[in-house]
């Protein structure tokens, strides 16, 4: 069964920083392809950054070099560093597992909102 439990999410000023967590269990994170989504009310889920089991990163534009994803093989967790922080960016921000057999699965999601 997988779980994903994304944590690390609150209320920040524009210009600050928030690091976002996704503990996973179920999914190795070292062998799966990992992802953070964003939504935000009225929007559709996006794509903000993944990460490869070869370790590998894409991020959208809007988030490139601002946002960094990581992950603690040791602690099957996966991170979004976010810096530099935009009331743009907030939303509903979710932690993806794609597994070997082809499935998504979903964390419940932990808000962002960054104040002007």
């Amino acid at each position: 069964q997988v779980q994903l439990v994304e944590s690390g999410g609150g209320l920040v000023q524009a210009g600050g920083s928030l690091r976002l967590s996704c503990a996973a269990s179920g999914c190795i994170v070292s062998i799966n392809n990992m992802g953070w989504f964003r939504q935000a009310p009225g929007k559709q889920r996006d794509l903000v950054a993944v990460i490869t089991s070869g370790g590998g990163t894409d991020y959208a534009d809007s988030v490139n070099g601002r946002f960094t994803i990581s992950r603690d093989n040791a602690k099957n967790t996966v991170y979004l560093q976010m810096n530099s922080l935009k009331p743009e960016d907030t939303a509903v921000y979710y932690c993806r597992c794609h597994i070997w057999s082809g499935r998504d699965y979903w964390g419940q999601g932990t808000q962002v909102t960054v104040s002007s």
